[in-house]
């Protein structure tokens, strides 16, 4: 469904609620899908009438959509068999049993059973888990709050919980409006229409004598008149004409609303309406009201409305989806303030730029006129492009006369396309150089240009109407955008000023360009011929640069002005003003502050021989570095797409990458990769999924977590160890590695002829090996994670062979696989095997499992096979995991770069951050009866 159809939705359900159709109201609400009422669901449950609830609940999920899902609905069936069985109604509650519940039976057989036994119970609360159960009403109201976490956490439910903000009677003035435009439009408009219908358009009748325009005036009982009404907003069905009263209705990012205005004022007067464009001619006229940006109005209406829809945030007027943003924890160690190295261009840097996806490739621009391109974990110089003029013939006489002969040109600015395979260069004088760049160590020419008389101050790339194209901006005051074989597409001409820099977006599907001069003046232009659309000052007035967050979703400004004050601000898109203003600048910079952003959370500008750290909602400094001394009084500086690395310029003609901890790992991963290989496991070497064996005697005697993992009493977990590094220690017998005094200790292996050995064939993948083997812990299956990232299970079942269905090496285990025929893969893209460290583990419970081969950490549903949810995506990659003994939701995951993460399923977030180690984490486990957590690293420590 259409936004707009959307909108609509919420409007009409906004008029059933004035009009009190209560029921209407809610089925609309499940029927859509769009707008869950908390409200309403609370009511329900209180009530206890649970058929209701789920029906309500049908229109937004179902009980096998998630986790969350499956959680909601069993909390609500259990408490209607609990609220069957305290009325001593056994009748009912087998019938909710058999109906309701049995369908949680097939994830958790034995919580079933459990719940089966309540039957036999006189009363439920001799049960020790019931023990506290109380009235019904308390019931009800306790479970209501773990009802509410449960889907304020759902992804299903999020942008659903919390209805736009509307003016009231929404609807019924937008329908105002039409009829008044309506009325406009009657060749004799009468003063007193008289409307009888909606259901067809409104026109008068003839009279004696044309009358003036006048307000419609509907009758009360049709629809209520409300006493003032708006600007048709972001996506009204008509463009506001260009009247005085609505100059402000000039929407997208840039307007501010007109205020609001009565019936009577707001009519649009036959005079003002819209000429086509042969008969009047395009106008422009700044209006500037205090403290907020300058606009523009136009009385081109196709342009107006495509401008309209750049608008982000919306005014309280119009129709707004509050972000249900995931709270993530941020901290200085996200910030990339480690030195890791400097490098040495032999020119001044004038210019960088990191590749968009090759997150260590960094272009650099120099005062002598080179661009080089550096692989920045080598260290290396790839290739470096002296500057030459490749087709003189080809160039302007006035920068022919203007260069000395073989004379370099500074590079002024240099880009990456968005899909990283051309490279653009603009000197400062006239010329811009296009490069093709196909991933090997080469630059190969692909476009020179006469771009601009006198420096092409900015470079950028931008997809109008889905063509890739270059931007550039120039001393000559001109903005000029430029298909790939050299073709002039456009010229926007309306500084009065050199243009200092570009920024080319887009919202939806509508592309724009922001410009700044160094005059301060700020434009906005559409890719057509009309002008600019805005016209306002920039702080500072001089010299400007403006960047998007990486999401698209926040503007920011930078720039010094001639007296050295520099300024850091964010824009409010939907008002056209400043919406906060950073602190931390001295008082004079020496030159023009240049700033950068990342991660959608952090800025970060050079000034005063620093480069100072700002979190995007906090106007103070987050923090400030001289990165080891060496930096320019105002650097230069570049993030690149990841945020864990950042250059910034030396005062001695080089660069320093600075890095966050996973940034230096990633540096090291390509510095050093042989390091990385010893991590592969080498038991796994020997055992192929085709012929997977459970072999006790096979066990080694340097291999004591594996030699303490039996049928009788199965370890929990088995996880991604680096057997490598525990090859090497020194031999123990199976005495040194059998504690007697273990409790669990059930069965001592102490001679060969104790051990059986069953083979499991699976002829799916030869190729594949089997890295990790684990137990469930209900002991009736095996489960087995291959290098290729798929998991398979094997198990064994109740028959004549083998009556208890357990783990036995007298009956071959079955293959299993759910009727879907899923298997649980795990993300491996771009993953090396080789290099991997697989690593899994099992609920207590044996309803999930969890597991990584090197990419992302996937949590599968033992019964469908489903991926419940992936997370924790490397750099740094999971080397361990280990669920939690008494809460499945908490899980810690040992990390590649030594650290340990709490982090919580149910929120999806990382509770906490655990660090110690000082190399990586090879084992995890949790205590079932004391509050700890043990763990080892490759650094031979225990904490």
């Amino acid at each position: 469904m259409s936004s707009l159809s959307r909108e609509l939705v919420f409007l009409i359900l906004q008029f059933l609620e004035e009009e009190k159709f209560k029921e209407s109201v809610h089925k609309l609400e499940k029927e859509s899908g769009f707008f869950f009422n908390m409200k309403y669901f609370e009511e329900k449950v209180q009530a206890g009438e649970w058929d209701e609830v789920e029906k309500y609940l049908s229109g937004f999920t179902k009980v096998d959509d998630n986790r969350y899902s499956m959680k909601i609905f069993f909390e609500i069936r259990k408490q209607k068999y609990l609220e069957a069985l305290d009325r001593q109604d056994k009748a009912k509650a087998v019938e909710i049993l058999v109906t309701d519940l049995r369908v949680f039976s097939t994830f958790n057989e034995d919580l079933y059973k459990e719940i089966t036994q309540l039957l036999t119970l006189g009363n439920f609360r001799e049960n020790e888990q019931l023990s506290k159960y109380g009235d019904t009403k308390t019931a009800r109201s306790i479970m209501l709050l773990e009802l509410k976490k449960l889907i304020e956490a759902n992804p299903l439910f999020r942008d659903k919980l919390v209805f736009p903000t509307l003016k009231s009677s929404r609807l019924r003035t937008l329908i105002n409006q039409s009829l008044n435009w309506q009325h406009q439009l009657c060749k004799n408009p009468r003063p007193n229409p008289d409307i009888k219908t909606l259901f067809t358009d409104h026109t008068c009748a003839p009279s004696n004598g044309a009358l003036g325009a006048t307000p419609v005036n509907l009758p009360v009982a049709a629809v209520a008149k409300p006493a003032a009404f708006t600007s048709l907003g972001t996506h009204g069905p008509f463009p506001p004409a260009a009247a005085a009263a609505n100059a402000s209705a000039l929407a997208g990012w840039m307007a501010n609303a007109a205020a609001s205005s009565t019936v009577q004022a707001s009519v649009v007067t036959a005079s003002s309406m819209p000429m086509p464009p042969n008969q009047v001619s395009i106008l422009k006229r700044p209006i500037t009201p205090p403290a907020t940006l300058g606009m523009v109005d136009y009385q081109n209406l196709e342009q107006e409305q495509l401008m309209k829809r750049l608008r982000l945030a919306q005014n309280v007027e119009e129709v707004t989806y509050p972000a249900s943003r995931q709270q993530v924890s941020w901290s200085l160690d996200d910030l990339p303030r480690m030195v890791a190295f400097t490098m040495q261009q032999g020119s001044t840097v004038t210019s960088m730029d990191f590749h968009p996806s090759h997150h260590t490739l960094l272009l650099v621009g120099s005062g002598n006129g080179d661009i080089t391109l550096w692989e920045v974990a080598l260290r290396e110089r790839l290739v470096t492009k002296q500057f030459k003029i490749w087709d003189m013939t080809a160039c302007s006489l006035p920068f022919q006369a203007s260069i000395a002969k073989d004379a370099p040109i500074p590079v002024s600015r240099v880009a990456w396309s968005p899909d990283g395979n051309v490279i653009g260069a603009a000197f400062t004088k006239h010329l811009i150089h296009l490069y093709a760049y196909t991933g090997s160590n080469d630059l190969r020419q692909q476009l020179e240009i006469d771009a601009h008389v006198g420096c092409v101050n900015d470079i950028a790339f931008a997809h109008p109407n889905k063509q890739l194209c270059v931007v550039t901006c120039g001393e000559d005051k001109l903005i000029k955008v430029w298909d790939m074989n050299g073709r002039k597409l456009f010229n926007f001409e309306g500084h009065e000023a050199p243009v200092y820099s570009i920024c080319p977006h887009h919202k939806e599907n509508i592309q724009f360009i922001f410009s700044t001069a160094i005059d301060g003046k700020i434009k906005a232009w559409l890719y057509d011929n009309i002008g600019s659309r805005v016209d306002y000052d920039a702080p500072g007035q001089w010299c400007t640069t403006m960047l998007y967050s990486a999401d698209g979703s926040r503007l920011f400004s930078c720039g010094t002005s001639k007296d050295g004050d520099s300024f850091l601000v964010e824009w409010n898109e939907s008002e056209g003003a400043i919406k906060r203003t950073y602190n931390g600048f001295r008082k004079k910079s020496t030159g023009v502050v240049q700033f950068d952003t990342t991660q959608n959370h952090f800025l970060a500008a050079g000034e005063d021989n620093q480069i100072k750290f700002w979190d995007m909602d906090n106007v103070n400094v987050l923090a400030s570095i001289d990165a080891d001394g060496g930096l320019p009084s105002v650097p230069r500086l570049r993030f690149n797409k990841e945020g864990n690395l950042l250059a910034v310029t030396t005062a001695d003609n080089g660069f320093k990458i600075l890095a966050t901890a996973a940034g230096l790992r990633s540096l090291r991963a390509i510095e050093t990769p042989s390091f990385e290989a010893l991590r592969t496991p080498v038991e796994s070497a020997a055992l192929k999924v085709a012929g997977t064996s459970a072999t006790a005697a096979n066990i080694s005697p340097n291999e004591p977590k594996v030699e303490r993992s039996s049928p009788i009493k199965p370890s929990s977990i088995l996880n991604g160890v680096d057997t490598a590094a525990r090859s090497t220690e020194k031999p123990r017998s199976l005495e040194d590695v059998t504690d007697r005094s273990k409790p669990w200790q059930l069965a001592e292996i102490v001679e060969p002829g104790q051990c059986r050995h069953v083979t499991m064939s699976d002829n799916s993948d030869s190729s594949s090996k089997v890295s990790r083997l684990l137990y469930t812990n209900s002991g009736v299956g095996i489960l087995a994670l291959g290098s290729n990232g798929v998991q398979k299970l094997w198990k064994w079942f109740r028959n004549e062979q083998n009556p208890s269905g357990k783990a036995t090496c007298n009956v071959v285990p079955q293959h299993w696989q759910p009727n879907s025929g899923l298997l649980m893969t795990n993300d491996v893209s771009g993953v090396n095997p080789e290099e991997a460290v697989p690593c899994i583990a099992l609920s207590k419970n044996d309803s999930y499992v969890m597991s990584a081969c090197g990419g992302k950490v996937s949590l599968f549903n033992m019964m469908t096979f489903k991926v419940m949810t992936t997370f924790m995506s490397p750099p740094p990659a999971s080397t361990f995991l280990a669920f939690h003994p008494q809460d499945n939701n908490i899980i810690a995951i040992g990390m590649e770069d030594s650290t340990i993460h709490i982090y919580n399923v149910r929120v999806d977030e990382v509770k906490s951050k655990l660090k110690g180690h000082q190399k990586r984490v090879t084992g995890l486990a949790f205590s079932t009866s004391l509050n700890i957590l043990v763990s080892s690293g490759a650094d031979a420590q225990v904490s």
